[in-house]
Parts: C-alpha cells; structure tokens; sequence
C-alpha cells in the first residue's frame, strides 16, 4: 500500500508488477471516514453524490454523450459482489444502472469465443454497468481446474487487454474491483447462510468444494493483477472481511472515477422564453 495516499484509488489500486495477496490485509480499513458508524453514514452521505454525478453521465447521453462507466466485481464466494451491488448500486437510479451476472457458460455461450457473452452485456452510453464476476472467470476457473492448457488461458489475458484497451478508446471507463476476502472469513459466512433460513437459498455447495482451491485461486487473481492491470484499466484489491468498509470504498472508487469524468447536464437547444410562454394560463 502506498503511504500518504491522495484517494481510495491511490491506496487501493494492485501493485505494479508480480502481486503478492497475503501482503493485503483483509480486514483493513484504509482512509475510511471512522469506524463501522461513522463510515455507514458516509455512505448513505456520499450515495447522494454518485446519484448526482450517475444522472450528470446519463443525461450527457440524452444529446449524444458517449461516455459509460463499468464495474467489475471479482472475488472468491461471499466476497460480496451482491452486496455491492445491493447496497452501492442500489444508490443510484436504476433507469442509469445495468447489472448482469455471469454464471458457468451456457452451452450457447460456450460454443463462441469467451468475450462474445460479455460483449452483449456491455453499458450503453450514460449507464453504469455492473459485472458481477466478468470476462476474468473464463481466465480463473479454466486454469484453476486445468480446463484449457496453459498456452490458451494466457493468450486470453492479452485478448482481455486489448479488449479493455478497446472499450477505454470507445468511451468506457472501467474499474475492477477484486474483493478480497480471507479463508477464514469466506467460512464463518458459508456457516451464516446455513444458520439463517432467509439465506439458505444463498448456499451452494459446491462453494464449500471449492475452497480445496483456496491456494490455486489465489494464485490466480495474483496472476490476473499482475497481467492485466495498465494505467487504462487498472484493479482495485478491496479489503471485504469488513463488508461496511467494502461497501464504502466501492462506493468512492466510482465517485472518484465520475468526478475525474466530470460529466455536466447538457444544453438542449431550447426557447426558454418562448416555451414558458407557452405554459401560461389557461395552459
């Protein structure tokens, strides 16, 4: 992490070069507001803020804007990219805001190249997008369980490259969110859906299969920040043991992002005088 940090971007963005994740402390804290309280307040503060900026971006499309946003959520299981969404996303106004989910490819899905999926669910111009696991996924689960040889899922980190490089070019702003999330923490929430009758429909098991790959994924999202992390597109790591701090930093990695974009209500062509005119009695 580096010292004196100028923005949650500065503090969170992935180290250049080869990345190690036990040096990222999961239930960190950096630059948030105040403890637990303080921090959820700032939140419901600063979503005041995202929705102005996201209806600034929106309403730049309405005159022909070009520019989107997209954030990309990765993470193990209960990393918290539905909370995220829920309680980030759900900030802003939902006729600006697409979430799409990626789940295992359809077999219509699998029989393309693996960018074609998610080229379909790509924002519009004025719309944040939201990918909650992305185009990353046919990266980590094929050289996780050794589905594709070696040679295929590293080409494929070049493809998402210049695939981003693209969308940048084209008016796309993106920010990637790794939520990171310790062992330990990954289980007490696995044992809270079990606990809860409200959440068990939450429960897979074979999220519990999975964690024998604890060691492997890892590896790999170190792998994935090490690769495919320019300056165009780079990767936040997100401590999420603590899911109000994940919530908050999300939170101010896309106010950042939009204040850096600084989009601006447009000027329609508009009689002002004349139209007002218009409206007066019996109008």
């Amino acid at each position: 992490m580096k010292a004196d940090p100028k923005s949650v971007r500065d503090v969170l963005r992935a180290a250049p070069g080869a990345v190690n994740l036990a040096g990222y402390e999961t239930a960190s804290t950096p630059l948030a507001p105040g403890k637990k309280k303080r921090t959820l307040q700032n939140l419901i503060k600063e979503g005041s803020l995202l929705g102005d900026l996201q209806e600034m971006l929106y309403a730049e499309s309405t005159l022909g804007g070009q520019r989107s946003v997209l954030l990309v959520l990765q993470g193990m299981d209960t990393s918290g990219k539905g909370g995220v969404v829920k309680h980030v996303v759900g900030l802003c106004s939902p006729n600006a805001v697409s979430v799409k989910a990626f789940k295992k490819p359809t077999p219509e899905e699998a029989a393309h190249h693996f960018l074609w999926r998610i080229r379909k669910a790509l924002p519009r111009s004025g719309i944040i997008g939201v990918f909650d696991r992305s185009h990353y996924e046919d990266v980590l689960v094929p050289r996780v369980h050794d589905l594709i040889p070696e040679a295929e899922w590293r080409r494929r980190y070049e493809e998402i490259n210049a695939f981003e490089a693209a969308l940048v070019e084209h008016g796309t702003t993106v920010v990637k969110c790794l939520l990171h999330i310790s062992y330990g923490t990954q289980r007490e929430r696995l044992l809270a859906r079990l606990d809860d009758p409200t959440k068990r429909w939450k429960f897979n098991e074979g999220d519990i299969t999975e964690r024998a790959y604890w060691a492997d994924y890892q590896a790999a999202y170190a792998d994935m920040l090490k690769h495919c992390s320019p300056e165009h597109a780079p990767w936040y790591v997100v401590p999420s043991d603590r899911k109000w701090y994940r919530n908050w930093a999300v939170e101010q990695l896309l106010v950042e992002t939009l204040r850096d974009l600084d989009p601006r209500y447009p000027e329609p062509a508009l009689d002002v005088d004349r139209l007002r005119r218009r409206l007066q009695p019996p109008f």
